[in-house]
């Protein structure tokens, strides 16, 4: 009876005759009963990112002194003057870290850190991102992991086209940064943070380009006075 009792709890085997005086068992049912099986799909979601991309060139007129421009943006990058002592620190002779002044990105303070390395060339130099950090806010800091950031700075000398007295120095940049978005700022469109995140990166090429390039014109006349400290000139004003 405790077989039968589990048998009927379990695969139901057994059907009573109308009289209720036997049971008989129906071998279809315990062999070919049915098993229904759940399957558990667990979906992953991917966090939304969002994407900013800041382009901007400019130019400065610089007159030609006795010693040129060109020999200027010619020298190795072990004898680069930093320019600003309070922004700008080397790490090797190639190697520099940059400090980029504090904005406010939605209410949040950042201030990137940058490790960027100069390739010298035949007119001028390249500079590109090694790597970024962000400090400011808490909120900020937490995505240090969670953003890819790209840059790079070709900055280049020619002949001024309207004076042979005068030579160009120019400035092209490129920043691109990928990043996650913060699940506080998830109920913001991507397309608003999208256009907030692209104008902060205009607006900090805006100001440090005209200034990047004055310093570097600053640095040229000492040089071609014959100084030789390679001071920086800089100040950490914006």
């Amino acid at each position: 009876m405790a077989v039968s009792s589990l048998s009927i709890n379990l695969w139901h085997p057994f059907e009573y005759s109308r009289t209720g005086r036997s049971p008989r068992l129906k071998l279809k049912h315990v062999l070919f009963a049915p098993t229904k099986r759940r399957l558990r799909v667990s979906a992953v979601s991917t966090p939304p990112k969002a994407r900013f991309v800041a382009r901007r060139t400019q130019s400065v007129p610089v007159p030609q002194l006795e010693r040129p421009l060109s020999e200027y943006m010619s020298l190795p990058a072990s004898q680069y003057s930093v320019l600003d002592a309070e922004r700008i620190e080397r790490v090797d002779d190639n190697t520099f870290r940059c400090y980029v002044y504090r904005f406010k990105f939605f209410a949040f303070e950042v201030c990137p850190v940058l490790l960027v390395r100069v390739e010298e060339q035949p007119n001028g130099c390249c500079i590109k991102l090694l790597s970024c950090k962000l400090e400011g806010s808490p909120i900020v800091v937490a995505q240090n992991d969670k953003f890819d950031a790209y840059m790079v700075n070709q900055i280049s000398c020619g002949s001024n086209k309207s004076s042979s007295s005068l030579q160009q120095l120019s400035s092209e940049t490129v920043i691109e940064v990928s990043i996650e978005i913060p699940f506080a700022f998830r109920a913001i469109p991507a397309q608003a943070i999208e256009s907030s995140g692209t104008q902060v990166l205009e607006q900090i090429l805006r100001i440090m380009l005209p200034r990047f390039l004055a310093q570097l014109v600053k640095d040229y006349r000492a040089w071609a006075s014959g100084d030789r400290s390679r001071q920086p000139l800089g100040t950490g004003e914006i």
